[in-house]
């Protein structure tokens, strides 16, 4: 099945913004890309090619390359200093010393975009992170993703940069992998560490959590020069779809972009493409 994939990443995708024009679709999003995973078009896009930091959307490539990787996803990591977030000190419950199955890493790397659980992943990588952002880079480089670049795994660093187009290939790729779907659209998930009995992390993205969205693959970004990022999988009215969305300004901005999307799905296009 991948390969069948990975030779679609290498066609060029239609792009047709015409009909989003026609509705007025207006989003709140620097950069939007909006494609039909079932008739492999591109619904609509807003600046597609643009190369910009993608912050924590990078844990997709992250969970794809560790899972080719076919390491144990039993086998225990535990947080080390080197773990740790130096470069913009963000919190984590994560303790040094805490050690949980890879696969709890990779869980809570996705559904949660636990840092520490990140770094953790590319750490012990076989070769060392050095060579896990080596192989993130030969996965995009498979995937067809020419305008992107990884330098870590936690997508703390602004050098992790790609653009809508390449992510939406990124994102029908990762729809390929049944743990990230699962792990990336769990709602709220416990682990047990010695420090405390349980704890509970949420999903980052409310979409998911809401109940309101078939969504099969999700991802959530956020630094300040990448601004408020949101990748997904999703199913509106029956048809695959991808989102992506990139260069959100505040909080809200692309959970309201979604759902404009989504109704803008439901109502204007789907209508219009139904009638023509």
């Amino acid at each position: 099945m991948n390969k069948i994939i990975y030779a679609f990443f290498l066609m060029p995708m239609f792009i047709g913004t015409t009909l989003a024009q026609q509705g007025n679709l207006s989003l709140k999003s620097q950069a939007v890309l909006i494609f039909d995973a079932q008739q492999e078009h591109t619904i609509y896009d807003k600046k597609a090619d643009n190369v910009m930091p993608i912050a924590s959307i990078t844990k997709l490539m992250t969970a794809m390359v560790v899972l080719d990787a076919q390491l144990p996803l039993i086998e225990k990591i535990t947080i080390q200093p080197a773990d740790i977030d130096s470069l913009r000190n963000t919190h984590s419950r994560l303790l040094v010393g805490s050690s949980l199955p890879r696969e709890e890493m990779l869980r809570l790397a996705l559904m949660a975009s636990e840092n520490r659980a990140a770094a953790a992943l590319g750490r012990t990588y076989p070769g060392g992170m050095k060579a896990f952002v080596e192989a993130m880079n030969s996965k995009a480089f498979e995937l067809g993703m020419g305008n992107s670049y990884f330098v870590d795994s936690t997508g703390l660093s602004g050098a992790n940069v790609s653009t809508a187009r390449d992510l939406t290939k990124m994102v029908l790729a990762a729809y390929s992998y049944e743990t990230i779907r699962e792990f990336s659209t769990t709602v709220a998930h416990a682990v047990a560490l010695p420090y405390r009995k349980l704890i509970k992390f949420n999903n980052s993205n409310s979409l998911v959590r809401s109940g309101t969205w078939e969504i099969a693959v999700s991802k959530t970004g956020f630094l300040n020069e990448a601004g408020r990022c949101l990748v997904m999988y999703t199913q509106i009215t029956g048809k695959p779809i991808i989102i992506v969305l990139l260069d959100s300004f505040g909080k809200s901005a692309r959970i309201g972009d979604a759902n404009r999307i989504k109704k803008w799905l439901e109502t204007t296009y789907h209508r219009t493409i139904t009638s023509g």
